[in-house]
C-alpha cells in the first residue's frame, strides 16, 4: 500500500509540475514589421505576411528557401551573383526571419508551419511574383519543402537544387518527440524549449559551419536580428507541433531535374544522406564541395556558384 501512495505522488509530481513552470511572453519582442530593412519586402498571402527580398530580372524565377533557425539573411552571398542573369527572390520560411508568425483560432483556418501549409504558401508566392514555374533552391528543412513542392506541384518546378537538405533527418516518429510534443505537458513547456534551442545562435552556428574562424559578428548579429520578432518562440514550437513522418514514397516519382549538393563536412546532415537523395531521385546529379560545413551558400559561396551556374544554365536549353 505505501508503494502505491509513493507512486501516485510521484506521478502526480510527473503530471503536475510542468504546468507549475511559468512560461511568460518575451520582452522587448516587435512586430516583424518593424525589423524590415531597407531592401525588404511584404506580400500577404493566406492572411500570413511574407517578407521577402528580391534581385535581378528574367524570364526565369529561382527562388530561395532557407533552413532552420536560417532567414533571408542566409542567401546574402550568392542572391547578387545569381541575380545577374536570373530574377531571384529569396524569402522567409513560416517561423522564421521577418514573416508573421499566427497563433490560435488562426491556425484552425490555415496552417503555414505544416508541410502543406509551407507547399501551399511557395507555390502561391511563385503566382503573385507572376511565374508558372520556378527553380527552386533549398538548404536544410528549405530543401524539404522544395523535395515537397515538386512531388505536389511538379508543373511549377523547373529544378531543384538540394543543398544539404534534411530529408532522412525527420524525427516526427521518435518516440520521445511524440512524448513531447503530443502532451498537454509537452505542449505548456514548449516555448521554453524553442528558446533553449534558438536562443544561442553560435551554438548553432558553430555546428553548421567547418570553419568557424570564419564567423564574424556581422554574421552572429543576422542570425539573431529575427529572435526580435514578436513570438517568435512560439511560433517555433507551432512549427515543431506540425512536423510529420515524410513518405519518402514520394522521392523515386519526382521527375524534376535535381543538382543535390552535399559536403564534407556537414555536422547535422550525414553526407550519405545526399547521396541517397541522389541515387532515389530518377534525374539528379551530385556534387560534393570539399572543406565545408552545412551552410556552403555561405561559408564557401563561390564554390557553390560554379556548381549551381552550369546547372542552371543547363536548364535553359531544355526548353
Amino acid at each position: 500500500m505505501k508503494f502505491i501512495v509513493i507512486a501516485v505522488s510521484l506521478l502526480s509530481v510527473v503530471l503536475i509540475a510542468p504546468f507549475l513552470i511559468p512560461v511568460r511572453d518575451l520582452e522587448g519582442t516587435v512586430n516583424p514589421i518593424l525589423l524590415a530593412e531597407e531592401d525588404s519586402m511584404f506580400v500577404n498571402i493566406k492572411n500570413i505576411n511574407i517578407h521577402y527580398k528580391s534581385a535581378g530580372e528574367g524570364s526565369t524565377l529561382v527562388l530561395l528557401l532557407h533552413g532552420f533557425g536560417a532567414s533571408t539573411f542566409s542567401w546574402r552571398e550568392v542572391i547578387g551573383p545569381l541575380a545577374e542573369e536570373y530574377f531571384v527572390v529569396a524569402f522567409d520560411r513560416p517561423g522564421f526571419g521577418f514573416t508573421s508568425r499566427p497563433l490560435g483560432e488562426d491556425l484552425e483556418i490555415f496552417n503555414p508551419y505544416s508541410m502543406e501549409g509551407q507547399v501551399e504558401l511557395t507555390v502561391s508566392l511563385i503566382e503573385y511574383l507572376g511565374y508558372e514555374e520556378a527553380i527552386l533552391i533549398g538548404n536544410s528543412a528549405g530543401g524539404l519543402t522544395a523535395l515537397e513542392v515538386a512531388a505536389s506541384y511538379p508543373q511549377k518546378v523547373k529544378g531543384l537544387v538540394l543543398v544539404d537538405a534534411a530529408v532522412y533527418t525527420n524525427d516526427a516518429d521518435n518516440p520521445f518527440f511524440k512524448l513531447l510534443t503530443n502532451t498537454p505537458q509537452g505542449r505548456h513547456l514548449g516555448p521554453l524549449v524553442s528558446r533553449a534551442f534558438l536562443g544561442n545562435s553560435r551554438n548553432l552556428l558553430d555546428l553548421a559551419w567547418y570553419d568557424t574562424g570564419k564567423l564574424t559578428p556581422d554574421i552572429l548579429e543576422g542570425y539573431e536580428k529575427p529572435l526580435k520578432a514578436e513570438n517568435w518562440d512560439r511560433a517555433l514550437w507551432e512549427l515543431t507541433l506540425a512536423r510529420k513522418p515524410y513518405d519518402y514514397s514520394k522521392i523515386p516519382i519526382i521527375h524534376v531535374p535535381s543538382l543535390v549538393i552535399t559536403v564534407e563536412n556537414d555536422k547535422i546532415v550525414p553526407i550519405e544522406d545526399s547521396v541517397r537523395l541522389a541515387k532515389e531521385l530518377p534525374l539528379a546529379r551530385l556534387s560534393i564541395i570539399p572543406d565545408t560545413g552545412h551552410l556552403p551558400h555561405e561559408e564557401s559561396p563561390w564554390e557553390f556558384l560554379e556548381i549551381v551556374m552550369p546547372f542552371l544554365r543547363s536548364l535553359a536549353t531544355m526548353d
